[in-house]
């Protein structure tokens, strides 16, 4: 799968950016806030119809501009696909293919993967469990999209349950035969989700250790733990168990939207244990992981975004990643840096073909090799 063009209009800090891509290693380089990351972000958005880095749609448009445009064409398999993304403020957000609007943006989940790497990757460590779900939810969406209609109905019946207990206790009635329905929605999605989740930790798991040990120095054993309710106990039995619970507590405290993964190094946990240097190889093998995975799975190369890595790793992890795209591991990579002159002398010794493009202040300035 390959990028061949980007337009951004009136998104973030970019009033007018064009590109052609025609290599594959294309590198953005700039001072912090020029605008580079927002390129990737660009792609992002076409790809997955969402922000990597800020959900609320509106604040993605530029100061003092009504709406953003983003449009894009890939080339998968010899045929070429135009995404265009329009968010006027106000309004409902529009992602189309060919000119043909989504009715359900899931649809169009999966149909040209990316992963990205950034610094921001260290929340999958430091915050709570809904950040790996989604993680986990995000994976197992781009190359299974039934699997993303399933999300989409348990999340609807929680919604529907969670309001029916909390009318339960401000109205003071109990209705058993409504809150079985939902309960038997929830089961059906639920045990499918959770089947989904574990078999896709299982596969990635070996993957996730190979890349792990070609990125560190270290010796540590990593390893990642599929935490669920559902591991154990059978899901209808659980939401019996915890029904007066949920009726005092007016939600519901049972199901696989209180999963979680353990990362794990030595048996313990990395966030507590583990050095900078060693949550930075297990977020970069997790990353990897996910891209051979889904690479596997959709028989293409997702497209690779890497966010100022080039300023975040030492030179260890940059020589491991870029032995990678030299070794022909990764299809198209998008990568931003602050020093171009970095960016050249690292590609230019690994022998890989790229292109080098200045942003200013949310402009293209200059382009080169």
């Amino acid at each position: 799968m390959f990028l061949k063009n980007l337009q951004l209009h009136q998104f973030k800090n970019h009033s007018e950016s064009k590109f052609t891509f025609t290599k594959p290693v294309n590198c953005f380089v700039g001072s912090n806030g020029a605008g580079k990351t927002n390129i990737l972000d660009a792609i992002h958005y076409l790809s997955q119809t969402k922000s990597y880095f800020n959900h609320i749609d509106s604040q993605n448009i530029q100061f003092k501009q009504a709406y953003f445009m983003l449009k894009g064409t890939f080339d998968k398999d010899g045929s070429t696909s135009e995404i265009q993304c329009n968010l006027k403020e106000g309004e409902a957000k529009s992602v189309q293919k060919n000119n043909k609007k989504y009715i359900r943006f899931s649809e169009h989940i999966g149909q040209f993967p990316i992963i990205i790497i950034s610094p921001t990757d260290t929340n999958l460590i430091l915050e709570e469990s809904e950040v790996r779900r989604k993680y986990l939810d995000s994976s197992i969406a781009q190359y299974k999209q039934s699997y993303l209609q399933v999300l989409i109905q348990y999340n609807k019946a929680l919604k529907q349950r969670n309001a029916l207990l909390k009318q339960f206790n401000e109205k003071g009635y109990y209705d058993a035969i409504t809150l079985e329905i939902y309960d038997k929605q929830l089961i059906e999605h639920g045990n499918i989700i959770h089947r989904e989740r574990k078999e896709f930790l299982k596969q990635l798991t070996p993957v996730f250790n190979k890349y792990y040990s070609e990125i560190s120095a270290g010796n540590e054993v990593v390893d990642l733990e599929y935490k669920s309710q559902l591991n154990d106990d059978v899901f209808s039995t659980l939401l019996l168990e915890s029904q007066q619970k949920d009726r005092i507590s007016k939600t519901t405290q049972v199901g696989i939207h209180k999963d979680d993964i353990f990362f794990k190094m030595n048996a313990h946990s990395i966030k507590k244990i583990g050095s900078q240097g060693q949550q930075k190889s297990f977020l970069i093998a997790l990353k990897l992981a996910q891209f051979d995975f889904i690479k596997k799975q959709l028989g293409f190369k997702p497209i690779l975004l890497l966010d100022d890595i080039f300023d975040k790793l030492d030179d260890h992890r940059i020589l491991k990643l870029i032995s990678f795209v030299n070794k022909n591991v990764f299809g198209q990579v998008f990568i931003t840096d602050t020093h171009a002159k970095r960016s050249a002398a690292i590609l230019t010794k690994a022998g890989i073909t790229y292109s080098i493009y200045t942003i200013e202040n949310g402009k293209l300035t200059d382009e080169g090799e």
